[in-house]
């Protein structure tokens, strides 16, 4: 009879441990369904995809409880334990990553569109991607993207600019919320105090945008993209202290109202201390201290229309040179310093409408700024003002046709007192009318051909014709190929874009009536994506030409004493491919990396007819980004390492220069941890520049800086000037930070 009974219940046992069970579910993001989602338990090797409606279903699982892992290509992965003899429905809840395929962007058809289905290749990076390396403005942050480079034109005062693929700074244009902006005068001080705080994500175009966006926009653009009013946080504080004495501070506040949404921000920035390491006597970085304020209004209207109007004040006191300056030697010739005194006004409009239930968007920028600069004894006091209205129609004509067209009126005033004026007053005023309409055609679920046109009328210039063509081929849900040619054209002002013009240093010649830059450009893109059972990966590489004609490049070669600008006789190039990469695990570590080969030359024609080939200044043949993280959740910890790679790169010297011409390779590292305290409090520690990295010999006579003895052939046989332009890398060595962040949602 035991016999019995223990053989009923080892039967019972083994029917209970067999029983079968079955998990169903569904994972969302915003609500919606998300396809394609990779879902499995890997203790027992049970694997599923999500359905078009994000439903999914793990079958023939047995009793216990186990680790359900979801994976997506463009979200963070999620992990949540489940016990399938209980539960047999959940739902799950992605969020978003940085360069998210479906996250929306407008900067390559000027109306959102998924990243996926655009036709213009857009790379996008929200505040996350910036969090990795805390920067007190977003000039220094934009390192980190592959083939974007800020470069420091003068060791001195910092001043700089950003290139794209090796293409000098003033052929990007930078936009806030799809807006041109910031004016050439302001150069990297547009880009500084903008606070980090209310930046929802760039955007960043590589290849000319002319079609759209007009002169400024030959080499790419930059979209800087500020936080709704309607969803922004009620507190966002970000603080943070460096060994070198820097502080920074941002600030943005959101206050909901019945018809009108607001958004404050603040930024402060202070350093104060005067280091120098190499023994040079002067600032290895410039002083300064910035403040900008910034106020973001949105009104409610009828129909579900938003009306907008955002505006900022920016000001700042930057100096670098002589350890011993102080304000009394400005604009002398005792101590060398270079001191600028910059203030900015900035107004954004947007207000959409409709007329016989056609939608229409009026946008409008305006821009103030004044600048009050001493460079040695060389002083420039400068204003610029900018103003820009558009307006857009977007119409879908029917299933594969869809009308984008506009109107554009910009105005342009700048004077300055530049020394080569002899001592006039220089005032220079354009009234650019121009329009542009762009048609998109979709005749299948693969394929979408965008063809876009503009003219721009320039009074001393006629009309300028701007053609473009994008073509995308989605392979298949992995895979997509894009195709774009456009041209690009630029109205050059010197004295607004270039430093080297205004320190004084050489004697600046124009040598001829300076014709309008163009380019024609040619960019191959491939994008492919995997989900994996360990995670995802993603790459894009592309391909990109770019030709000159007329393009005024600063000569440093006809004369040392000397800067001549002139239109080229022959042309330019600029080619390479680059490459992106993405990767993200089931386990908590992320990788980032790319890089990007160029070659960037001019192709000229001497005085003897013979044709010789000059590479560009400060355009590295390699450059490479990294960034990998990895997160330890259950304690809220976060390793961040960053960093950069550059090769070798052309660097102005002099005659007999002992410096060489040609930069070394060289790497910028850095190191972050981050703690969180729960979801609304989080402290970090980075250290920047690892490696300690500095270049050698930034100035040269850095003892004779206004050139009092530079004929002395006993002391000078080389008869070498004081010159700053001898830059391929900051100047902050190793530097400890620490922050801190509070976000009241």
């Amino acid at each position: 009879m035991k016999g019995r009974f223990l053989f009923i219940f080892l039967l019972f046992t083994c029917q209970v441990w067999a029983q079968n069970y079955t998990i169903k579910g569904k994972v969302i993001a915003n609500e919606k369904g998300l396809a394609l989602a990779t879902v499995g338990i890997q203790e027992l090797g049970k694997v599923s995809q999500t359905a078009s409606d994000g439903t999914f279903t793990l079958e023939n699982l047995p009793s216990g409880r186990f680790l359900l892992q979801v994976s997506l290509l463009g979200y963070e992965r999620k992990k949540i334990w489940v016990q399938p003899a209980e539960q047999d429905f959940t739902s799950i809840q992605l969020i978003p990553l940085q360069n998210n395929l479906g996250e929306v962007t407008i900067s390559g058809n000027l109306r959102e569109v998924s990243k996926s289905e655009s036709a213009a290749p857009v790379e996008i990076y929200n505040q996350q991607f910036f969090k990795k390396l805390p920067n007190n403005n977003l000039f220094e942050s934009m390192q980190m993207i592959n083939g974007v480079l800020p470069t420091l034109n003068c060791n001195v005062c910092a001043t700089g600019d950003i290139q794209i693929n090796g293409m000098d700074g003033p052929y990007t244009l930078v936009l806030i919320d799809g807006m041109p902006i910031v004016s050439a005068l302001s150069s990297v001080y547009g880009l500084s105090g903008i606070p980090n705080a209310l930046i929802e994500k760039v955007e960043v175009v590589k290849g000319p945008a002319a079609t759209l966006y007009g002169s400024e926009a030959m080499g790419g653009l930059i979209n800087v993209i500020t936080k709704s009013a309607n969803f922004a946080p009620k507190l966002a504080v970000n603080y943070f202290a460096s060994s070198y004495s820097e502080q920074n501070l941002d600030v943005g506040l959101g206050i909901k109202g019945k018809k009108v949404n607001a958004l404050y921000g603040l930024n402060l920035f202070h350093y104060n201390w005067r280091q120098d390491a190499n023994n040079d006597n002067f600032t290895d970085i410039p002083v300064q201290t910035r403040v900008s304020l910034f106020g973001k209004w949105q009104f409610k209207r009828k129909e579900n229309l938003s009306s907008s109007i955002a505006a900022r004040l920016y000001y700042e006191d930057r100096f670098g040179g002589e350890m011993n300056w102080d304000k009394s030697f400005r604009g002398g010739d005792s101590v060398y310093g270079e001191s600028i005194y910059t203030k900015r006004l900035e107004l954004l409009g947007l207000h959409p409408f409709k007329i016989k239930n056609e939608l229409f968007k009026l946008q409008f920028s305006f821009n103030l700024h004044n600048q009050d600069a001493a460079y040695g004894t060389t002083t420039l006091l400068a204003q610029q003002m900018g103003l820009f209205n558009q307006l857009i129609h977007d119409r879908k004509l029917n299933n594969k046709h869809r009308l984008l067209s506009g109107l554009t009126l910009r105005y342009t005033h700048y004077q300055d007192d530049a020394p080569v004026r002899l001592g006039n007053s220089f005032v220079q005023q354009f009234v650019i009318p121009g329009a542009f309409v762009q048609e998109e055609f979709t005749p299948n679920n693969r394929q979408t051909i965008l063809l876009g046109a503009r003219v721009d009328y320039y009074n001393f210039h006629g009309f300028i014709f701007s053609p473009r063509a994008n073509y995308k081929w989605q392979i298949n849900s992995n895979n997509a190929i894009r195709l774009s040619a456009g041209n690009g054209f630029r109205i050059v002002n010197i004295f607004t874009e270039d430093h080297a013009a205004l320190t004084g240093a050489r004697e600046v010649v124009i040598a001829e009536n300076l014709k309008p830059e163009k380019t024609w450009n040619m960019n191959v893109n491939y994008s492919s994506w995997r989900n994996q059972k360990q995670g995802f990966l993603e790459w894009d590489v592309s391909a990109f030409y770019t030709w000159f004609g007329n393009k005024i490049i600063p000569d440093y070669d006809q004369d040392p004493n000397k800067i001549v600008y002139q239109n080229l006789s022959g042309f330019a190039v600029s080619r390479g491919i680059t490459l992106n990469t993405a990767a993200s695990f089931v386990f908590p570590l992320r990788i980032n990396a790319g890089f990007t080969l160029m070659d960037v030359f001019a192709q000229q024609t001497d005085s003897l007819g013979n044709n010789f080939r000059q590479v560009q200044m400060h355009a590295p043949r390699f450059s490479g980004t990294f960034q990998i993280s990895y997160a330890w959740k259950p304690i809220g910890l976060t390793l961040d390492y960053t960093g950069q790679v550059y090769g070798s790169m052309r660097l102005p010297i002099l005659p007999n220069d002992f410096r060489p011409e040609y930069s070394p390779w060289f790497s910028l590292q850095n190191v972050q941890l981050t703690k969180k305290f729960g979801p609304k409090f989080e402290c970090y520690t980075s250290i920047k520049n690892l490696w300690n990295f500095l270049p050698a010999h930034p100035l040269i006579r850095w003892w004779d800086p206004f050139d009092k003895r530079v004929d002395n052939v006993i002391e000078n046989p080389q008869g070498y000037q004081f010159d700053a332009g001898y830059n391929f890398a900051p100047m902050q060595g190793r530097t400890l930070l620490f922050g801190l962040r509070y976000l009241l949602p």
